[in-house]
């Protein structure tokens, strides 16, 4: 989509249509043309993975449940809302109606996993700072929030500027909050709203449980990967604005 825009906004059109390109044309022409793609091309094998993933889950639910767990609180955290992530999602919001235990532990498991990422960015810019850019700890002040909400995506600025690290970390203790999750048996009666749907969780205090160890797992570990296999591009950012601080500061 982003080089299809940038080549419709390439073209030489007329003085007059100067105006319209960024504000109608470009996302227009560029929604068709991405569209079409996506009905035509695209939707057929894009249908078929998310197909074949949700029967890969759906055969692991008579197995083990802890094992269900892990691979759940991996996908949720593998894309931080993409298409492995939204496999999951329906995977296990797809089980509400029928009520039963299993399904609201597949639902927990989900919604409990998801949480993680943003939480424990969040907390790592606090507590080691200088292992992000001054941009990530700015996203870190705010991410918290949508960690409790369930809102993945919190954590994709993150993520996009550092995947090798971030990502595994992430998925780390996604795996490990629905592996609590499925041991301890907890449920979740409600499709979203993290944190603040406790009144749908049953037990609460495993579901929190499994939110904190998940999070210690995630915070630990992308702490641990930023500081023995740096990003040299984070570190020259991070020295920079010391730098410009403590010019600031002397003058």
């Amino acid at each position: 989509a982003g080089l299809i825009a940038m080549w419709i906004g390439s073209w030489k059109v007329p003085r007059w249509m100067v105006s319209l390109m960024p504000v109608m044309l470009i996302p227009l022409l560029t929604t068709l043309v991405v569209g079409l793609a996506m009905y035509f091309v695209l939707g057929a094998p894009l249908a078929a993975l998310m197909t074949g993933l949700q029967n890969m889950l759906g055969g692991m639910s008579g197995s083990s449940a802890i094992l269900l767990g892990i691979v759940l609180g991996l996908m949720m955290c593998s894309d931080l809302g993409g298409p492995i992530n939204k496999a999951a999602y329906l995977f296990g919001t797809a089980g509400l109606s029928t009520g039963d235990q299993a399904s609201l532990q597949i639902m927990a498991a989900v919604m409990a996993s998801g949480m993680v990422p943003p939480i424990a960015l969040s907390i790592a810019t606090f507590v080691r700072k200088n292992l992000f850019t001054p941009a990530e700890q700015e996203n870190g002040k705010s991410s918290w929030l949508m960690g409790l909400a369930f809102v993945s995506e919190g954590a994709i600025p993150f993520a996009a500027a550092d995947p090798f690290r971030v990502i595994p970390a992430m998925m780390a203790g996604g795996a490990t909050t629905g592996a609590i999750i499925m041991a301890l048996g907890v449920g979740s009666r409600a499709p979203h709203g993290g944190i603040f749907v406790l009144f749908a969780i049953d037990p609460i205090w495993g579901y929190i449980a499994a939110i904190l160890g998940g999070t210690l797992v995630a915070t630990v570990l992308v702490i641990t990967l930023k500081q023995f296999w740096p990003n040299k591009t984070i570190q020259e950012a991070a020295a920079k604005n010391e730098k410009e601080k403590a010019a600031a500061a002397a003058a």
